[in-house]
């Protein structure tokens, strides 16, 4: 109950957030143990460019920092999660709401611990990918990022 509550307040906290709020996307949910969030990019008078379609910057801005909010949470404080690199490929003009949602597993995060528990690894570099799609679920752009994850202790190093 208590975590379900704290997703709620981090979503809130997203979309009233300055420079996410400016993005144009509005966070739709957060799990409540943070391996899942959904967004919505409206096309609007705020995320429309020049000829009419959804401005690429929005949609990368949209879906950016989660997959790095998801690892912290989900890793813990014992390591250090910064985003690396992102590129984006856009397939389609957005010309409606776009939805993207970004999802990691239980899989995913042992693996970056068993990896970092290795003898000589002082960090990872995981790729993700996520894909921003219209109500039919048709893909018009996707976002591929680059995290990079490390213990304090390489850090210190």
């Amino acid at each position: 109950m208590l975590d379900a509550l704290r997703s709620r307040l981090y979503r809130l906290g997203f979309n009233l957030f300055p420079a996410y709020r400016r993005t144009g996307g509005r966070v739709t949910y957060i799990a409540p143990d943070w391996q899942e969030v959904r967004v919505k990019l409206p096309l609007s008078w705020r995320t429309r460019n020049y000829v009419g379609t959804t401005f690429g910057g929005s949609m990368y801005a949209a879906v950016d920092p989660f997959y790095m909010m998801m690892l912290l949470k989900n890793l813990g404080d014992e390591y250090v999660v910064w985003d690396k690199e992102a590129e984006i490929r856009f397939k389609k003009p957005g010309r409606e709401t776009l939805y993207a949602r970004c999802a990691i597993t239980d899989e995913e995060i042992a693996a970056i611990e068993a990896e970092l528990a290795t003898e000589g690894t002082k960090s990872v570099d995981r790729h993700y990918t996520v894909d921003l799609v219209d109500s039919e679920g048709i893909v018009h752009a996707t976002v591929r990022n680059t995290v990079y994850v490390t213990t304090d202790e390489a850090k210190a190093a």
